[in-house]
């Protein structure tokens, strides 16, 4: 339960979505509109029209949950979003969406270029190792 960190994957939904939309809703909005899957353990982000609203869906072990905020006075503030993209949803890092919940433009800040390992497109916990382990032989002999 709250395991969300650097090694999910987020996808930004930039069309506003209404903030009493819960589970099933937004899960519909994650299959049909946005074409994935609630249930491979990304995280989906979904910010209402005035951008005072946000929310978290999420599969963990166990079941679906949902982050939410609400901001009391200002804005989110979105990474640049390309309007004629028909794109129906936006990838972005861990630390794009600590700025936007933090109050940080992410489009006004300058990044360092930085080393990152290559990340496979499959969630780790789907793929298998290549090499199969060898298991030491316990068996009890008699004597």
């Amino acid at each position: 339960m709250f395991n969300l960190n650097d090694s999910n994957r987020f996808f930004l939904y930039p069309y506003p979505t209404d903030m009493r939309k819960s589970f099933y809703s937004l899960s519909g909005i994650v299959t049909n509109l946005m074409g994935m899957n609630v249930q491979d353990g990304d995280a989906y982000i979904f910010i209402n029209k005035s951008l005072t609203g946000l929310k978290i869906l999420h599969a963990e072990y166990g079941g679906l949950v949902i982050y939410n905020m609400k901001l009391e006075r200002g804005a989110f503030k979105l990474p640049d979003i390309d309007t004629d993209d028909p794109a129906t949803s936006k990838g972005i890092k861990w630390a794009d969406l600590m700025m936007i919940v933090q109050g940080i433009s992410p489009s006004e800040v300058h990044r360092c270029s930085r080393w990152e390992p290559k990340k496979s497109s499959v969630p780790s916990r789907f793929l298998r190792a290549e090499t199969e382990v060898k298991r030491p032989d316990f068996r009890i002999f008699a004597m």
